[in-house]
């Protein structure tokens, strides 16, 4: 049991929703970043997502593309978000670490080694957007036999003869994208959300959690109500682009877990 499993046991035995935080690692620096991290679970953050900063992403919206760049633009590497990640560690053994990104930065270090450092540096679960179930012996099956969680994302495009080929070997949880676009782009409806995640729910026995479109308590709750949990991303790496203190920023991501933990 991985501790994405063992925290989702844990919600479920309280009878309580997920909150899931995405922040990109080394925006807007090293340090700043590494104490946003840590100071996550104090605000109610269930599951961390750890974004890996990559010149080339193709899923992201101006928000967290442009953390990308200062990240990178500040000598962000793989190698210093898993040190990131390390550091997190040394008081923290329990909240989950996933690696959200790009399969190019892996492939370039090579998986075998990747995969042993991941592990090393407390890594729970990766969500690498560019890599379909076609492509599972790259990355997706070798990471379950290292241990970890490999997590796919099932969209609105998603039909009922993709979706078992979607499930095939994703383990953890299912991240269901709420609109069809970008990150940071729309706004999520529980309406809409809430027949599509009782049609993936239908075929798995796994977590849904819903991300993409999601930037107020109130949306917080109302999407958390019809699923598992939910993620909240671009709205929390707005709060950090506009210089504020990370006290400030983690005072926001405490309102919107208290929001996913309200339904």
């Amino acid at each position: 049991m991985t501790r994405i499993d063992a925290k989702f046991a844990d919600l479920k035995a309280e009878g309580k929703k997920a909150f899931v935080a995405y922040v990109m690692a080394g925006d807007p620096d090293y340090d700043t970043s590494l104490e946003l991290v840590k100071g996550l679970p104090g605000a109610g953050v269930d599951v961390i997502e750890l974004g890996v900063p990559f010149t080339d992403p193709m899923a992201d919206g101006e928000t967290i593309q442009l953390a990308g760049q200062r990240a990178l633009a500040g000598g962000m590497t793989l190698d210093r978000t898993l040190s990131i990640a390390r550091t997190f560690r040394e008081n923290d053994n329990t909240t989950p670490i996933v690696l959200m990104g790009y399969y190019n930065p892996i492939y370039s270090r090579g998986v075998d080694k990747f995969l042993v450092q991941a592990k090393e540096a407390g890594i729970d679960g990766l969500i690498i957007v560019d890599l379909p179930p076609e492509e599972d012996e790259e990355l997706c099956i070798p990471a379950q036999k290292a241990g970890l969680n490999f997590i796919r994302l099932a969209t609105p495009t998603t039909d009922d003869k993709r979706l078992p080929k979607v499930l095939q070997n994703t383990s953890g949880f299912v991240y269901y994208v709420s609109i069809t676009g970008i990150t940071g782009a729309g706004e999520a409806q529980p309406a809409d959300v809430a027949p599509e995640v009782a049609r993936i729910k239908a075929q798995t026995d796994l977590p849904v959690i819903v991300g993409f479109g999601i930037k107020t308590p109130e949306a917080s709750q109302g999407i958390a109500a019809v699923a598992d949990g939910c993620v909240v991303g671009s709205a929390i790496v707005a709060e950090l682009a506009k210089g504020k203190p990370v006290n400030e920023v983690l005072a926001f991501v405490k309102t919107l877990s208290d929001g996913a933990h309200r339904a």
